[in-house]
């Protein structure tokens, strides 16, 4: 393979590959960098057409996610995945055994089903792609079609809590706030209720910039680390959160994401009704 060219994933389906893509497309925004060109080969029925698929697989060394319900073609699969060396994995196969056990009912078995994806599942997929999009401030003139605005500074856990929550359905935006930067407009306009400020201790803002710092192959001695700077960011912050009451503010200081998600997610369902989903 050619250095820099485009690593390939083949889907392969007893249906539409709707199912299939989805799954894959979701797992494929984690990783934004990455050129990936995607083939689809849909409405397989046949281990001949297994044979081909792999063949093919093998010569331009191509990760297979597959969607079979025939335990025979996936058996197939994992045969010649192991002989030639090709990395597979299987979307739904492992699933049904699970489910079939856990029912203690046989599953149908029949190829070509309408996709057992309900809407919830793609409002988390609609979700994650929001995040994407809105992660850092990019495009502040869609705030308002978030479920929920993270405000906060440089390092204060903003990505990793909107990561999280978009994977529970909700769409989140996330702002940095700079002291000598205004925030975007837009950001007046969101329903007050909706915006949760993270704050941090100083010592372990300090700790993590200059991890950060370190990560980068950046001196620890930059102002964005310094001490006396960060303080004064934060003492800043804490004013501003101040100006704007609407706001929850949340200390992750020490906390896991799960925890300050699990607090956020409380308040805006008490705020705006819990999701039907949920």
């Amino acid at each position: 393979m050619k250095r820099g060219a485009a690593k390939k994933v083949f889907i392969v389906s007893d249906a539409t590959g709707e199912t299939a893509e989805k799954v894959v497309q979701a797992a494929l925004l984690q990783f934004p960098a990455s050129t990936v060109k995607i083939r689809y080969f849909l409405k397989i029925r046949h281990s001949d057409e297994i044979d081909r698929i792999m063949t093919l697989a093998d010569q331009e060394h191509a990760f297979v996610a597959y969607t079979l319900v025939d335990t025979a073609l996936r058996q197939h699969i994992l045969d010649l995945a192991e002989q030639q060396e090709v990395d597979t994995h299987d979307l739904i196969g492992s699933l049904i055994v699970k489910l079939s056990q856990f029912l203690s009912v046989n599953p149908a078995m029949e190829a070509g089903l309408k996709a057992g994806l309900d809407a919830d599942y793609f409002k988390r997929v609609e979700a994650v792609e929001f995040a994407v999009k809105h992660d850092d401030g990019q495009e502040p003139r869609h705030l308002a079609k978030a479920d929920i605005v993270l405000v906060g500074l440089s390092r204060t856990s903003k990505t990793p809590l909107s990561t999280y929550l978009a994977q529970k359905g909700f769409k989140v935006a996330n702002i940095p706030l700079v002291p000598e930067i205004p925030p975007p407009t837009e950001l007046s306009l969101v329903d007050q209720k909706r915006v949760h400020a993270l704050i941090i201790d100083l010592p372990t803002l300090v700790r993590i910039r200059r991890e950060r710092l370190k990560h980068l192959g950046m001196p620890s001695e930059s102002t964005y680390a310094m001490r006396d700077n960060v303080k004064t960011e934060l003492q800043w912050c804490r004013t501003f959160y101040q100006s704007h009451p609407g706001w929850s503010v949340h200390d992750v200081t020490g906390k896991a994401v799960e925890e300050t998600a699990a607090k956020i997610i409380h308040l805006h369902d008490e705020r705006f009704g819990a999701s039907p989903t949920r």
